[in-house]
């Protein structure tokens, strides 16, 4: 039976939703292929109709989750504003709906290019967009501050889901939010 080119999008689209959540919930190498089709409805033979290799389908599923996130700091949104949803409980438990740089950053270092590109441009645009409203008098300024903040947020929320003590992983998260807020 022939699929038409709207289901073949679908498809496509719930297999990339099913791969992110399941790399963000499990790691890289925690999930098979086979699950993943699984999760978004679909059976395993119809995964290579839609991507070279697992490591294209990694790729593809970060370039994914990340451009839905594209846009979400509005205009006048500070990076301290943006710290307090990103620095909370919430996002710390909420693993597999959360940051693919805080779920994944330690894996995909040993990732494919593609993989670490597609990380790399989501990086810039995040700085960018943090430098706008980062402290500072000059742009360089601004920048330092924004790349700063910005890697404090997300060591912050990996060093908080590794604690096994929730006082010790709250305070963490209260601690950095403090520091990047300026308070």
């Amino acid at each position: 039976m022939k699929v038409s080119r709207e289901q073949v999008a679908e498809h496509r689209h719930r297999i990339l939703d099913a791969a992110a959540r399941l790399y963000r919930e499990k790691g890289l190498e925690g999930v098979s292929v086979a699950q993943i089709m699984a999760a978004a409805g679909l059976t395993h033979g119809g995964f290579y109709g839609h991507f070279k290799s697992k490591e294209d389908l990694i790729a593809q599923a970060l370039a994914h989750v990340l451009s839905q996130s594209e846009g979400t700091n509005p205009p006048g949104r500070t990076m301290a504003d943006y710290a307090t949803a990103y620095l909370s409980r919430r996002h710390r438990d909420a693993r597999a709906e959360g940051c693919p740089f805080a779920a994944l950053g330690t894996e995909a270092v040993r990732g494919s290019q593609d993989i670490r590109a597609v990380l790399t441009r989501s990086l810039r645009e995040q700085i960018e967009d943090f430098s706008a409203s980062a402290p500072g008098e000059t742009p360089q300024e601004r920048r330092s501050a924004a790349i700063a903040g910005w890697a404090a947020m997300v060591g912050a929320v990996i060093l908080a889901r590794i604690a096994d003590d929730p006082a010790l992983s709250d305070e963490i998260l209260s601690a950095t939010l403090r520091h990047v807020a300026g308070s």
